[in-house]
């Protein structure tokens, strides 16, 4: 087993070991703080920080040169070529009104380039996860099936996903989006790290974000680029350093979308 493998497979076991964390606190009536300035909703719950520290502490036991980047604590730099990237609640809003479109998220880099991701829903039972040369899966109650993007899909017929269209803050952000979202055929709202996960399953064809931090978003990039599909930031660049992020499942819709976003 690879290096990469054996990374991958610690992420598996580590993810799943946090769902009772989150499962013993979906659904319930929980305390939820604000974590901004007052300007935007930001929300913390005791089970984002009780699922950082589980694998903050399990990460810093099995690979103390490893650097660790999370949402809830300070980032731990690394010694070595390898950070862990850790967004223990992805889709806050979500979990706290009870509705199963969240995820936990873990990823790993190599020289800062995304390497390895999964992601857990653990009310749902299913752990899409993905690595270059492994490929992508999907695991759901004892079974697993490989994954893959849906292709040859205009942008005209797309299917397109955002969580909020308010997270588009930056100057003309929100009129690029208006732009590609007119030209396909169908938009959704909601979904978080969910609807990047349905991209690589082939039921949903692109996802325009905006305001993404990288724990956010690395954890999803391999899983999508193991399926077949490409993630850039809104102008084709890396997308590991969050902001506005343009996933699809093909290079070609994705060049069509870009045009259309001209940011």
């Amino acid at each position: 087993m690879s290096d990469a493998d054996a990374y991958l497979e610690t992420a598996l076991e580590l993810i799943q070991d946090t769902s009772e964390i989150a499962l013993r606190h979906f659904r319930t009536t929980m305390s939820v703080d604000d974590k901004s300035d007052g300007d935007h909703f930001d929300p913390v719950t005791q089970a984002d920080v009780e699922i950082e520290e589980q694998l903050r502490a399990e990460l810093s036991a099995r690979y103390p040169d490893h650097g660790i980047i999370g949402e809830e604590q300070a980032d731990r730099r690394a010694n070595s070529e390898f950070e862990w990237i850790i967004d223990p609640i992805d889709g806050t809003r979500a979990f706290i009104t009870g509705m199963p479109a969240w995820g936990i998220l873990l990823g790993l880099t190599e020289d800062g380039a995304p390497r390895a991701g999964v992601m857990h829903q653990p009310y749902i039972g299913e752990t899409f996860y993905g690595a270059p040369g492994i490929g992508a899966r999907l695991r759901h109650r004892g079974t697993e099936v490989s994954l893959a993007t849906r292709t040859g899909v205009a942008l005209a017929d797309a299917a397109l996903y955002c969580t909020h269209p308010d997270m588009f803050f930056a100057d003309g952000e929100r009129a690029a989006f208006d732009r590609v979202a007119r030209a396909c055929r169908m938009t959704r709202f909601g979904g978080d790290c969910y609807s990047y996960c349905l991209l690589a399953l082939g039921q949903a064809d692109l996802v325009v974000e905006s305001s993404m931090q990288p724990y956010d978003i690395v954890p999803l990039i391999p899983i999508i680029e193991a399926a077949g599909g490409i993630v850039t930031d809104g102008r084709g660049g890396s997308a590991a350093q969050g902001g506005f992020v343009v996933a699809a499942g093909s290079a070609a819709l994705h060049a069509q979308a870009l045009a259309a976003i001209a940011l």
